[in-house]
């Protein structure tokens, strides 16, 4: 009933979980990550165990391969499951259990993943991970979204739209980008506005927090404004350029 993305940008060393399904509040229960030790998604009969068990298993460094065989060892639904890593080296791994509905699979590149279920076809993990691969330029969200649109062009969800996520990872435990859509009927045009409204002051408000590097973060409002119309600027130069 649902599609991902789990994927490494190796420019920021940023990692990400992009989603989309016909069920209510996807990115309450199928993403799952942090800055500097991977990223999971956990899908079909989700486990909520999962996110929770393998959060912990990636920040013990365990590889993909390993969290994988971890957590699906001690479910005895597994075949019910669908369930792809990405670990901190950028190498992914993926279980769908033979109780998942067809079409259902997973295909891979280096430092991405996409994993589906009760999909219209083969076709909408293939041309999410071509539009991906596409996308080596463009920033980390825009290239996440565009390669879930390519996926819904390609018929998505068999049964059709309501929920998608993205979240989105650097340097620390919480999410630098956290966006939901939890109930609408086109949850991809949806994701894609909030993004734009993320991008005029949240984003750059996210960069000025406190950090473990920095625990101060910064707390000079004019100073931040300056920050703010700085991000903005460069954002609309780059538009341009573009």
């Amino acid at each position: 009933m649902t599609w991902s993305i789990v994927a490494k940008d190796k420019r920021s060393g940023a990692y990400a979980v992009a989603v989309t399904t016909c069920a209510f509040a996807v990115g309450a229960r199928v993403p799952a990550g942090g800055g500097l030790i991977g990223a999971l998604a956990s899908q079909a009969f989700t486990n909520p165990l999962y996110m929770v068990d393998g959060h912990r298993l990636l920040q013990e460094g365990r590889s993909a391969s390993d969290v994988i065989a971890i957590l699906t060892a001690a479910d005895s639904g597994r075949e019910h499951r669908q369930l792809h890593v990405i670990d901190r080296e950028g190498q992914t791994a993926r279980f769908t259990g033979s109780e998942c509905i067809d079409w259902c699979g997973s295909v891979s590149a280096p430092f991405v993943s996409v994993a589906g279920n009760m999909l219209a076809g083969p076709q909408v993990v293939d041309e999410t991970l071509k539009a991906y691969i596409a996308g080596a330029d463009l920033e980390f969200d825009e290239r996440l979204l565009r390669a879930l649109e390519a996926g819904q062009q390609a018929g998505g969800d068999k049964r059709g739209k309501q929920s998608a996520a993205l979240k989105i990872w650097t340097s620390e435990a919480f999410p630098d980008l956290d966006l939901r859509v939890d109930d609408h009927g086109e949850p991809l045009v949806e994701l894609r506005r909030l993004l734009g409204v993320a991008h005029e002051r949240f984003v750059p408000f996210q960069q000025a927090c406190a950090t473990r590097l920095k625990p101060a973060g910064m707390t000079d409002r004019a100073e931040l404004e300056i920050h703010i119309d700085a991000y903005r600027a460069r954002r609309a130069a780059a538009k341009v350029d573009g």
